[in-house]
């Protein structure tokens, strides 16, 4: 399976592609699209969905995962997130990509173990998981990879269910 994990932001969207089997994930590329501030917020708009359209076609992703809006104290900040994740939501759904939606606690759940993980723990994790030498930067490249992960240890859990259910109904049947 082949994830595309997006962490949304209106300067820089990270993103990070991985391969897995459920069980070894495999980094396939990652990065993040960036925009300046110099620019006006429809154009930043339209350069991030252009990145992500453009990372779609390249790499074909079986299924997109992106990070939920976090509770933010900046309103503003927060509406300007919710853009962004939405030209992330729309470039999938235009790909006919199915995507799934991740808040920091679970990625952190899933990636460290712990929901109240530091950034820096979560990073470090990253790079044991996907036997990298360093951590993956930028920081929003990481946290896009770590995205992915969790995608995959959530749609594993999902598969053994479904397996779990049909074998039981199975059963009895």
């Amino acid at each position: 399976m082949r994830i595309l994990g997006i962490d949304c932001g209106s300067e820089r969207t990270g993103f990070g592609v991985i391969d897995s089997d459920g069980d070894l994930h495999q980094v396939v590329v990652f990065g993040a699209v960036e925009t300046s501030s110099k620019q006006s917020f429809p154009r930043r708009l339209q350069k991030i969905h252009a990145g992500l359209v453009s990372l779609i076609q390249q790499f074909s992703p079986d299924e997109v995962a992106v990070e939920e809006v976090f509770y933010a104290s900046n309103v503003k900040s927060a509406l300007k997130l919710g853009h962004v994740r939405g030209v992330a939501l729309l470039a999938a759904t235009e790909a006919g990509i199915p995507i799934s939606e991740y808040s920091a606690l679970e990625v952190k759940s899933s990636v460290v173990g712990y929901g109240r993980a530091e950034k820096r723990q979560v990073q470090e994790m990253v790079k044991v998981l996907l036997r990298l030498r360093d951590i993956p930067q930028p920081d929003d490249a990481a946290d896009a990879l770590a995205i992915s992960i969790c995608h995959v240890h959530h749609r594993a859990t999902q598969i053994r269910i479904e397996e779990s259910l049909a074998a039981e109904n199975k059963r009895h049947g």
